[in-house]
């Protein structure tokens, strides 16, 4: 029904405008109804669970940071079958964002650009909605960013006043210092200024799983560096990836300044993965993330060695029903390959 009817008429909309009438969806879910569609899709299988960084995951499906950026909606998504759902990224003022239009859907290519700027509430308000949340069947991640007009010199301050107050919230935080829309956020990737800002924040959450979230722009060289950095600093693991700055791909929309997410980066984005998993020696854990839309493509990204997957642009083009598709897939693929787990093809096809 999504894809026949309901895709349309948002698809018919400005994105962002169908990006808020999807939210308010999902906010309006009551807890009953999200609870009784998650039992419907099975959203806790055991062949398919992972354990990373001492949290049980019960599926390996999550929501990538940007959807739900205020921690508004998570009873709804919980209720999709997501096996985990990252909020935010969140800053610690409440900030507007860059200038609408600012989202753009490229539908030949199954992609999006957007450039919207890490808008939202600030951390006070997510630290109210998290503290007010009653039901959490998966893992909740938190994703810091820094507001745009603290200088570079001063973001880790921003990193720490944020996993201060939201991290304790959240089963795991992630820094976010990849996003290309904040200006010179991306330069904050530099191995001195990133060890400093992921010890500050270690600090501040020595006891929760704290990943980093990376670009899929770095240079082989500089995917290496990340992982070494991470490794000395002893954080938890890596997102792979973030939006591109690149267009590989043809449309007149291309031309728009922002991340490009979806299909186009699926390819960029597992090399990345694939490295980090190679150059860790399998030791990093792993979440794989751009242009997975099913189940094939989440367990092509584990077999490059992500122990979990995120869906985003795959979610706006996949519809509510897109959880629940892919643990179907997933399941089926683990019976067909004679696993006894899906944890067993984490990094099957690196060699």
């Amino acid at each position: 029904m999504y894809e026949s009817l309901l895709r349309p008429l948002l698809f018919s909309l400005d994105a962002e405008k169908a990006h808020h009438l999807g939210m308010a969806g999902l906010k309006a879910m009551p807890a009953a109804v999200a609870r009784a569609w998650r039992s419907s899709v099975r959203a806790d299988r055991p062949t398919l669970s992972m354990t990373v960084g001492g949290l049980r995951f019960p599926n390996p499906v999550g929501l990538a940071a940007g959807l739900d950026k205020n921690a508004e909606a998570l009873t709804g998504l919980f209720g999709l079958g997501f096996g985990f759902v990252e909020v935010g990224t969140v800053t610690p003022r409440p900030q507007p964002g860059n200038p609408a239009p600012r989202m753009f859907r490229l539908p030949e290519h199954a992609a999006l650009i957007n450039r919207l700027g890490f808008n939202n509430q600030g951390m006070a308000e997510m630290k109210r909605r998290l503290e007010r949340l009653s039901w959490r069947p998966g893992p909740i991640g938190v994703n810091l960013g820094k507001n745009k007009d603290t200088p570079n010199e001063r973001a880790v301050e921003d990193y720490a006043a944020c996993a201060e107050a939201v991290g304790p919230l959240g089963d795991y935080v992630v820094v976010n210092l990849s996003s290309p829309n904040t200006p010179g956020l991306r330069a904050l990737q530099e191995p001195e200024a990133l060890a400093a800002i992921l010890s500050v924040v270690r600090a501040k959450v020595p006891t929760k799983p704290l990943f980093l979230k990376i670009a899929p722009d770095l240079a082989d060289e500089g995917v290496d560096a990340v992982v070494d950095v991470a490794k000395s600093t002893g954080i938890t693991g890596l997102i792979c990836t973030n939006t591109t700055i690149t267009r590989p791909v043809e449309h007149p929309l291309a031309g728009e300044a922002g991340g490009l997410s979806g299909r186009p980066v699926f390819a960029r984005s597992t090399e990345v993965l694939r490295r980090a998993f190679k150059r860790s020696e399998g030791k990093l854990p792993l979440i794989g993330v751009g242009g997975v839309f099913d189940g094939a493509d989440a367990f092509a990204k584990i077999a490059a060695g992500a122990s979990l997957v995120q869906v985003y642009t795959g979610f706006v083009y996949g519809g509510p029903g897109l959880p629940g598709r892919m643990l179907e897939e997933l399941e089926a693929k683990v019976a067909s390959l004679g696993l006894g787990s899906l944890a067993e093809a984490v990094g099957r096809d690196v060699s």
